[in-house]
């Protein structure tokens, strides 16, 4: 039987992300919009925002969508790429060259360019530079993310290791106009972090790199190439300016929840940072319901299975325990796309009887964490959130009732 509160938070959940739907904020925008274009489109939210920009123009050169394998679909004359996320993988490759071929073909004669971008496309898109292999940026990915390194630190360093990234995108694009519409999946919207910016300017240089790479304590763990580029002075180019909007974001998704929920706190400040950090700002609320948006990270030092969504909600309730919360509670925490890392849950749903479900089978909520194996303990309490894949991305939401 389900809790008292869990259809309520549900709703709550599936607010936020109608709020996030590409289809009708890609329609409004390109309302007026009378080019030619070449669409290109990269990321959890391609093919939606796909469909919408095709059946608004109706007339366009040629189309390439990068996405992954749980958003793609065939689309009759257009070239769909399935690439991996978030470890790169060869069809990513592939796409990536194909984009860049696709950029240089329009850039002969000037032909305006449409670029549909949201979150995912860092993994999705993969151009490494010559020297660098496919093999080596995995590595470099697989040691970001074990790292826990959060999306900015990453990208900053995602995009001195890509012809596309950190504005790469524009330097094949020139001369031609680019206008490019932004879903976004990162907290407090820097266009240069989403898809490590494609149609924006770098986050930062080859330096700035190097030293997150040692602050992160991982420098001595990443391929030599990849040192070796890094310690080279950047490069300067000229190239066309994009005009980039921002059409949906994790701030306006969070607003939409609030909005229908009156009585709720709202709690604007975002979840960054150790997910562990974050579970104790969300154990800290009093009762009522409260909502919560934003994006953690998870240092990894297990072999267990699981996402920062999911383990934030089971350390919430290792949390509600340890304070004696009465009951009723129940805690949804989620990814908007649907999926909370390498997993097919977009995160967990916990409630007073969460741990004692997990004793009753002899599991051990704490080992499994230290385990990083949130997905099968939250699945043995048949408390994982699945959705399926939602054709967008905007980052992650909580909601906590408190009876």
């Amino acid at each position: 039987m389900r809790h008292k509160y869990y259809n309520q938070a549900l709703k709550a959940f599936l607010i936020g992300i109608d709020a996030a739907d590409p289809v009708s904020a890609v329609r409004q925008e390109l309302i007026g919009y009378d080019e030619v274009p070449t669409i290109i489109a990269v990321g959890k939210a391609a093919v939606k925002m796909t469909i919408a920009a095709v059946d608004v123009l109706k007339d366009y050169s040629e189309v390439i969508v990068v996405t992954n394998p749980e958003n793609a679909v065939e689309m009759p004359g257009i070239k769909v790429f399935a690439a991996a996320h978030p470890i790169p993988d060869q069809i990513g490759l592939m796409a990536g060259a194909a984009v860049i071929a696709a950029l240089q073909r329009a850039s002969k004669v000037c032909r305006p360019i449409l670029c549909l971008i949201s979150g995912g496309g860092s993994a999705l898109l993969p151009a490494p530079p010559e020297g660098i292999s496919l093999s080596e940026k995995i590595e470099l990915n697989s040691v970001l993310l074990s790292a826990g390194a959060e999306i900015k630190t990453m990208n900053l360093i995602r995009q001195q290791v890509s012809l596309l990234k950190g504005g790469g995108f524009l330097q094949y694009a020139t001369p031609s106009p680019v206008k490019s519409l932004i879903l976004s999946d990162v907290v407090e919207d820097d266009l240069r972090v989403v898809s490590s910016g494609l149609t924006t300017s770098p986050i930062g240089s080859r330096e700035e790199a190097r030293v997150a790479l040692k602050c992160l304590g991982v420098w001595d763990r990443i391929p030599g190439s990849i040192q070796s580029l890094l310690q080279r002075a950047d490069l300067a180019f000229e190239s066309s300016k994009a005009k980039n909007t921002l059409i949906g974001s994790n701030k306006l998704s969070f607003e939409a929840m609030s909005a229908h929920f009156e009585w709720s706190s709202v709690h604007y400040t975002p979840l960054v940072g150790d997910v562990a950090v974050a579970a104790e700002r969300v154990a800290s609320s009093g009762r009522g319901t409260h909502l919560f948006g934003g994006e953690t990270t998870v240092k990894i030092n297990g072999t267990g299975k699981g996402g920062r969504n999911q383990e934030l909600a089971l350390r919430v309730a290792l949390l509600a325990r340890e304070q004696a919360w009465k009951a009723p509670w129940l805690y949804l925490q989620g990814g908007t796309d649907g999926r909370d890392g390498p997993t097919d849950a977009a995160g967990g749903v916990v409630c007073e009887t969460t741990l004692d479900t997990l004793e009753s089978q002899g599991i051990n909520s704490d080992v499994m964490l230290s385990n990083n194996d949130s997905y099968n303990a939250l699945k043995a309490a048949s408390a994982l959130l699945i959705t399926g894949p939602t054709g967008t991305n905007v980052a992650d939401l909580g909601i906590l009732i408190k009876g």
